[in-house]
């Protein structure tokens, strides 16, 4: 098991940037996928991006590609997702997430048994 903690949600104007970082207690994490998901009132949580342990090829659905990062520091035990022209349709509570997995990374919320407690990203129009 490992324990996460988001941060660095925030309002911000459409076109703006923000910076989440989860921080993974335990001494393993490089060893462990990661993922962010989001959540809007009344959607279904759906994977943002994910990474693996060795942080090979990440994953990013489409309507992110080429404007959020996922990156991590497995030296500072944290993941980071660099969301930058944000858009109204970003609004969501945003989730990091751990699956015991040092090679594969996930885009299923199924996989994933380790759930940080979220943070709310508002970007306003």
């Amino acid at each position: 098991q490992v324990h996460l903690v988001e941060s660095g949600g925030g309002l911000v104007q459409a076109g703006g940037s923000l910076t989440l970082s989860c921080a993974a207690s335990g001494r393993t994490f490089s060893s462990y996928a990661m993922g962010w998901f989001r959540q809007a009132p009344g959607k279904e949580r759906e994977v943002v991006a994910a990474i693996s342990g060795t942080t090979i090829t990440p994953y990013y659905r489409d309507s992110v590609k080429g404007r959020f990062t996922i990156s991590r520091d497995n030296a500072k035990n944290t993941v980071y997702l660099q969301m930058n022209n944000l858009k109204p349709e970003d609004t969501a509570v945003y989730y990091c997430a751990a699956a015991k997995s040092p090679l594969v990374l996930y885009t299923v919320k199924s996989a994933y048994d380790n759930w940080g407690q979220g943070t709310q990203v508002t970007v306003s129009s």
